[in-house]
């Protein structure tokens, strides 16, 4: 399964251009482009990636998965789907990049409650901005953090500055995909 879901993340996300690159989020620039939301937002993909990031996180003494939106949010509802129907229900949580400006104004969407344990989850860690970012509002929400889980690492020293805030374990990586496309070529 693991198999077939990276040959699809392939397929629909991964693009290389050594000559002209692409610019990231974090500023940087990089041959190579990884848009995990087309993966994700696919029905062939959405259970198997559920499956596969619920595996890694299943034996964790947790009560919720989210993240940073937008890169966080469909990890999170597969894999809490999935976790449901292994019997063993998590919550989700979206980690707002605004604080909401009327209403509760809320850092933070959803039903755990001060205390509750939970796995950060990201699209794509580069510099791992955006997971820090997100396990910086879930403590300051009163969250225990147990874990942070990127569906793609870029190997670019995301892990690294994740690993000072908390554990850190990635799905599939830069040289996974490199792999594929060194096979191809």
């Amino acid at each position: 399964m693991k198999n077939s879901l990276l040959e699809i993340l392939y397929k629909k996300s991964f693009r290389f251009d050594p000559e002209c690159g692409f610019t990231l989020a974090s500023g940087k620039k990089s041959d190579l482009y990884v848009d995990v939301k087309k993966t994700l937002l696919s029905a062939e993909a959405m259970e198997m990636a559920g499956r596969a990031l619920y595996s890694l996180i299943k034996e964790e003494d947790i009560e919720g998965v989210g993240g940073l939106t937008l890169g966080a949010d469909s990890l999170a509802y597969a894999s809490a789907m999935i976790s449901n129907m292994d019997g063993k229900p998590m919550e989700v949580f979206i980690v707002r990049k605004e604080v909401k400006e009327h209403g509760t104004k809320s850092k933070i969407e959803g039903n755990l409650k001060e205390g509750a344990r939970v796995v950060i989850f990201d699209d794509v860690a580069t510099t791992g901005g955006s997971t820090i970012k997100a396990i910086e509002r879930a403590k300051s929400a009163g969250y225990v953090v147990v874990k942070a889980v990127a569906f793609v690492d870029r190997e670019e020293g995301g892990r690294e500055n994740i690993e000072k805030y908390c554990p850190f374990e990635a799905l599939f990586t830069r040289s996974d995909l490199l792999g594929i496309h060194n096979k191809k070529d």
